[in-house]
């Protein structure tokens, strides 16, 4: 039995169709990526699934129990963790006193290894908070009653690097435990490092679910270089290159190539590239290259490549 399965989910807010027929599931021991830009109605998915609005039409169960049923939804929300995007606690007490209050509800039996991982200042009240200690006060109480399942909106917003490591280790150790997580993100690079799949939601509507193997060959790599000479996009004329730009400063650069020889031109190219990289840096050795940068393209780039323009 899947933990999540959602069939034909639609929300439609009169001037706003939020979901419109989405369909998918999250199987057990998979983290589970739910991606999109901002008002793509990725929220509006997960807050229908923890039971706080009703669909439109559609439904879905969590861990076997129907979200429209208020009874037998009560009954899964004991196994589930949950953090919402911008979590907010009483701004008077500490945060010692917000997981004491959800202790007394659902239990705590993993507090103290979650403070440690963690580390919110609990003692401060939480007015004193950062955004970022917010956060990790939300994700201590989202794990610390062991659930079987974890829905997180947004989970690293306002965390520093470091924290964001800490929060992506904890996850792989959990799914070896079992854990099923099911998360909506628009960071790319985290949803690489601890996705299993990912579904795409544009405009309330899913795009597509696939692995995020197949995912990232599609999106492919943002690639920034910089060569001596005057260069037009032609000369990049490599399988997977894609919408390649140049732009080239004449003289006066006093930039050196590796052999120390001044450049008289510099032309900086940028572009998307899913092909084979060998290939890409044997083309790029019959050019003077001054600096080479290749990165993951931005999530925003991906939904512009392959999906702006289609209808969905």
């Amino acid at each position: 039995m899947a933990a999540l399965e959602v069939e034909g989910l639609t929300k439609d807010y009169g001037e706003v169709l939020a979901n419109d027929d989405v369909t998918f599931a999250v199987e057990d021991g998979e983290v589970f990526g739910y991606l999109g830009p901002n008002g793509a109605g990725k929220t509006t998915t997960i807050r229908t699934l923890m039971g706080f609005q009703s669909p439109t039409s559609g439904g879905a169960t969590v861990l076997g129990h129907d979200v429209t049923d208020e009874a037998d939804l009560i009954a899964a929300k004991r196994r589930v963790g949950y953090l919402p995007a911008n979590p907010a606690f009483d701004e008077g007490v500490t945060g010692r006193e917000v997981l004491d209050l959800h202790a007394s509800i659902k239990g705590d039996q993993r507090r103290d290894e979650l403070l440690e991982t963690f580390d919110p200042p609990v003692d401060r009240t939480v007015r004193e908070y950062s955004t970022g200690n917010v956060q990790k006060l939300g994700l201590v109480q989202a794990f610390m009653h062991d659930p079987d399942l974890v829905v997180l909106d947004e989970p690293t917003a306002g965390l520093d690097p470091l924290m964001q490591r800490a929060f992506n280790d904890f996850v792989e150790a959990e799914q070896e435990r079992g854990l099923t997580v099911f998360l909506s993100s628009h960071v790319l690079s985290e949803v690489r490092r601890i996705c299993d799949r990912v579904a795409i939601l544009r405009e309330g509507r899913l795009v597509t679910t696939e692995r995020i193997e197949d995912l990232l060959h599609r999106t492919g790599k943002f690639v920034r270089v910089r060569v001596a000479g005057d260069v037009s996009p032609g000369a990049f004329d490599v399988e997977g290159v894609h919408d390649a730009s140049c732009s080239t400063t004449d003289g006066g650069t006093g930039e050196r190539d590796g052999d120390g020889e001044r450049a008289s031109s510099v032309t900086e190219c940028t572009f998307t590239f899913t092909g084979d990289v060998n290939e890409l840096i044997a083309a790029l050795g019959e050019r003077r290259v001054l600096d080479l940068d290749i990165e993951e393209a931005p999530l925003e780039e991906v939904f512009m490549r392959f999906y702006g323009g289609q209808d969905a």
